[in-house]
């Protein structure tokens, strides 16, 4: 590693981190009660029919980041967008209080619209924030991950209990309410006139091939997580039923979280100071995750309150992997692409991760029936896919010491 030398992160960071934060938590907190509200006694769907309208809610969001991040690099720019998105997502949470369908399905439409506004400018202009310290893009975009856990984390704590505590309506408000602070800090924040730095120093087909690779291996892992998922939901559902881990739903649902937040805070200091590449990152990732597999593999089909320990080891393993490949798709994305269209390009980050999970997705019903061979097949994968990023990493080393000595 190399130290980083008159580079720091500015006011501006943590004022977009913290709009990040308000603005998750609104949103996973919201979404933690909707399947609940749309079966309870206001409306009285069937589950069925309340699973398609949330599985229509979740795919609307990916659809309208789209529009959001073309409006927001095309027509009005980045952070007008936001705020109008901001604004739309709160009026949505609080025309869901309207105890009709009509308001069900117009507050959903707003949440929706008003998140494809807000996320891709989000993250984009954050990443502009580091067009001239490049070496700080690993640690924003890793402040910026643990916001949106962080933030998630307390939302579907503080609205799931509110809600259930209190009623639905006090729950959308809540989040409603969050959505609006999350605008405060974008507000006061100045206007950043991006430089654009110039990348001629790599040509387009080599920046083009260092994108593709990163989201290629970003899409493998969360495949893998998907297929693997089957057995650690299986055992999370069995600790949850012991009583010597007496936690609420909430928290479990949110538990990989209180892993994650300790590992993202090292990191983020120490990748503050320090510079490694990318690509030794997600080396460490994946070695991580292939260990994390490997320990839930030690944990037997029927699991006894002796093996929680191994349990949160898997937890803790996989939260330094996420850690080490989940930000890396944005720090790279920043670096090698045209910042005139991050948004956009923002936007499409899911298509490649989307096809590797829908590919995977055709071995669900099998892997979903015999989780553990789900969980092989994760600890082959992640070995295999660990393997060969020492080998890059070893390469990348090798080619950049025969350009220092010429």
């Amino acid at each position: 590693m190399n130290r980083i030398l008159h580079q720091k992160h500015n006011k501006q960071t943590f004022y977009y981190s913290l709009s990040r934060l308000f603005e998750r938590a609104s949103y996973y907190g919201l979404r933690t009660l909707l399947i609940i509200y749309m079966t309870g006694e206001i409306l009285k769907m069937d589950r069925d029919e309340a699973l398609s309208i949330y599985g229509w809610f979740i795919l609307g969001f990916t659809i309208f980041q789209i529009i959001g991040a073309l409006l927001g690099d095309l027509v009005i720019g980045n952070r007008k967008t936001i705020i109008i998105g901001g604004v739309l997502q709160a009026i949505g949470s609080f025309t869901l209080c309207l105890p009709s369908a009509m308001g069900l399905y117009v507050g959903l439409a707003l949440v929706v619209l008003g998140s494809g506004f807000y996320s891709p400018n989000m993250v984009s202009n954050f990443g502009k924030l580091y067009l001239n310290k490049t070496k700080l893009l690993d640690s924003g975009f890793t402040l910026l991950y643990l916001a949106v856990n962080l933030g998630s984390f307390l939302g579907i704590l503080l609205i799931g209990y509110l809600g259930e505590k209190f009623g639905y309506n006090i729950g959308f408000i809540t989040a409603g309410l969050l959505m609006l602070i999350s605008i405060i800090p974008i507000v006061i924040s100045k206007e950043e006139v991006t430089i654009i730095t110039s990348n001629s120093e790599w040509s387009l087909n080599k920046r083009i091939l260092k994108i593709s690779i990163v989201f290629i291996l970003v899409g493998l892992y969360w495949g893998i997580y998907q297929i693997t998922g089957f057995r650690h939901y299986d055992l999370q559902h069995d600790f949850r039923e012991m009583t010597i881990l007496n936690m609420s739903d909430n928290i479990w649902s949110s538990i990989n979280t209180i892993f994650i937040l300790p590992i993202g805070i090292i990191a983020v200091i120490v990748w503050t100071y320090f510079y490694s590449s990318q690509y030794f990152k997600l080396m460490i990732g994946f070695i991580s995750g292939a260990i994390s597999f490997g320990i839930l593999y030690l944990i037997p089909e029927i699991p006894t309150e002796k093996h929680v320990t191994l349990y949160f080891l898997f937890l803790f393993f996989l939260g330094i992997a996420e850690i080490h490949i989940a930000p890396i798709i944005h720090s790279k994305l920043t670096k090698y692409s045209n910042p005139k269209y991050l948004s956009i390009l923002v936007s499409l980050i899911f298509l490649p991760t989307g096809l590797i999970s829908l590919f995977f997705g055709w071995f669900n019903e099998r892997f979903y029936d015999h989780p553990i061979y789900g969980l092989k097949f994760g600890i082959i994968a992640m070995a295999i896919l660990s393997i060969v990023l020492v080998g890059l990493v070893l390469w990348n080393k090798k080619t950049f010491n025969k350009e220092v000595a010429n």
